[in-house]
């Protein structure tokens, strides 16, 4: 880290126990994600709850280059923050797993949803259970009726939009998950 660590206790006086482990823990986000320029933790301790215990709120700001992240982890309605241990774990372990989005982020590794092919039914041969598709680039996909997935095969019609999953068949590109756009298409 850039900067020291910051450590605040509310409502509670501060512990060299609790203080350790805070440092522990941040330590190992240190060695996870070296380029932490500042982390603040404070540690807050609501009054005494009229059934229960102290509850323990953790709240954690670490900065990094272009961000910051922050996460809180506080009593919920099944008091699992009664142990200040616990509630300094779960806060810790949201922000590593916020690290862990922003460096897969930084390293360009984030998942990319592809847009499913499209095109148009050209051709259907209902005898031998099969149909082609035109592709907007002009190429000509082979598909199944059992590929089929939101419309019946037996109504539908040539010209209709379909988009689907492009994969390589025993004989060439062939389509699967094909699915008929537009408003309306007959399910069935």
């Amino acid at each position: 880290m850039q900067l020291p660590l910051q450590i605040t206790f509310r409502h509670l006086e501060s512990s060299e126990a609790l203080e350790n482990n805070i440092r522990e823990r941040a330590a190992e986000l240190d060695q996870f994600y070296d380029q932490i320029m500042s982390c603040r933790v404070v540690v807050e301790s609501s009054h005494k709850h009229h059934h229960q215990g102290r509850l323990y709120q953790v709240h954690i700001d670490v900065t990094v280059p272009g961000k910051e992240l922050v996460a809180s982890r506080g009593p919920d309605q099944h008091h699992a923050h009664e142990d200040a241990y616990v509630a300094i774990r779960d806060a810790f372990n949201a922000i590593r797993h916020q690290l862990e989005n922003h460096a897969r982020k930084q390293r360009g590794h984030v998942k990319s949803h592809e847009t499913p092919a499209h095109g148009k039914v050209d051709e259907l041969v209902a005898n031998e259970n099969y149909g082609r598709i035109l592709t907007d680039d002009g190429r000509d996909i082979y598909f199944h009726r059992n590929s089929l997935l939101n419309a019946n095969f037996d109504s539908l019609k040539i010209g209709i939009e379909v988009r689907f999953s492009e994969e390589t068949g025993e004989h060439g590109p062939q389509a699967s998950s094909v699915n008929v756009i537009g408003k309306h298409h007959v399910v069935g």
